[in-house]
């Protein structure tokens, strides 16, 4: 099953395939599901004809994928345009959310930096 030029794995239950297309999480792809009425926990490869066209007419007529990313990307440079804090802790890459980050944000900021102490041997 493809939808978005993206194949969904065919051993997954249907619920969890869904997860692979950016904008989808489980809790969606259980609604999804809810809403065409197919059961979630049947297998990707066993989805027939009939669920499989209802649960791409619902999915194709919600905002994922490349329309979802660059509508993020278009938030955040309006943000930064518009010189709100938020926009100015993205263009600096930092927490935007108000996290600690004099110790923390190591995925934010990169490894680059040494941690607190790390010179000393």
């Amino acid at each position: 099953m493809r939808i978005f030029g993206i194949s969904l794995p065919e051993n997954k239950q249907i619920q969890y395939g869904m997860t692979v297309l950016y904008g989808i999480g489980l809790s969606k792809a259980q609604s999804i599901c809810e809403e065409a009425g197919v059961n979630p926990v049947t297998k990707v490869k066993d989805i027939t004809d009939a669920e499989d066209k209802k649960l791409r007419d619902i999915i194709e007529s919600m905002n994922l994928e490349g329309d979802l990313k660059r509508e993020v990307s278009q938030n955040i440079k309006r943000l930064i345009d518009i010189d709100s804090y938020r926009g100015n802790r993205h263009s600096r890459k930092l927490p935007s959310r108000g996290q600690r980050s004099k110790t923390n944000s190591r995925t934010r900021r990169g490894n680059k930096r040494a941690t607190m102490g790390s010179g000393r041997k």
